[in-house]
């Protein structure tokens, strides 16, 4: 199943089934076609980086944040390039007076720092909209820019770096470019991680039919209800233990 989480208002929006013999790749499309998504801002893993899917975005009057890994393997070599270079160029000459390139000078940047039970994080995004050197520009509908996410985590003096890529159809803007990046990973933290521990979907054994897609529809409209449901001060697995003991609280879950 693929699903399309809001991260604004924390709901899911639609899902899609993926056809036998197939992938992501294939229902992705699908799925955007029943969303109206004019304005928003699109986010897809690194599967979903097609050319073609990014056209599906565009012409539905939307932006998108591609992530790029190995499945396009020449363009994240190329971006990466690009992005690597630039970075250390720009770090290399902080000094007042010193000569930038225009793509070091017009690198765009902002950092984040979070630190929770024992683990600091600082996350460094940066964007440019240099791309006179991309190859394939214009075979990627409405591309405005690249980006880079640099992460660095610290947890019990262990330190770890990892760098990703990304391609975009948003003009200059870093902060909003974080902020998307930041917001993609809701549908893994809110959704996936939800439906396996407190819905237990993973342990679901219905196969027959249309069975497990029916079921995953109903987990996820029961998702939505008590994500809706503000009057307790509860995490998702109180709320369905209240429903499971409370029938006026389940009434009021269903707007009964």
């Amino acid at each position: 199943m693929v699903s399309a989480w809001a991260e604004n208002n924390g709901l899911v929006l639609g899902q899609w089934k993926v056809a036998d013999k197939s992938n992501e790749i294939t229902a992705v499309p699908q799925l955007l076609r029943v969303l109206e998504l004019s304005g928003c801002i699109v986010t897809v893993d690194a599967m979903g980086c097609q050319k073609k899917i990014a056209k599906e975005i565009v012409e539905a009057d939307a932006d998108y944040v591609l992530a790029l890994k190995g499945n396009q393997e020449t363009v994240h070599d190329e971006v990466k390039t690009f992005l690597d270079e630039t970075l250390a160029e720009k770090q290399a000459t902080r000094l007042p007076g010193a000569k930038l390139s225009l793509a070091a000078a017009t690198l765009a940047a902002v950092e984040t720092v979070e630190k929770d039970h024992g683990r600091l994080e600082t996350r460094r995004y940066y964007q440019s909209t240099r791309l006179e050197w991309f190859a394939d520009l214009e075979k990627w509908e409405g591309l405005q820019s690249v980006g880079l996410v640099e992460a660095i985590r610290e947890i019990g003096g262990q330190r770890t770096v990892e760098r990703r890529y990304y391609l975009s159809s948003l003009p200059l803007d870093v902060q909003l470019f974080a902020r998307a990046v930041r917001g993609h990973w809701g549908v893994e933290n809110k959704v996936h991680w939800i439906m396996d521990v407190c819905f237990r979907e993973d342990e679901s054994r219905a196969r027959a039919g249309y069975a497990a897609e029916n079921l995953a529809t109903l987990r996820r409209l029961a998702l939505n209800l008590l994500k809706r449901e503000k009057t307790k001060k509860r995490g998702i697995k109180g709320k369905q233990l209240n429903a499971s003991w409370n029938h006026a609280y389940l009434l009021q879950l269903l707007g009964i």
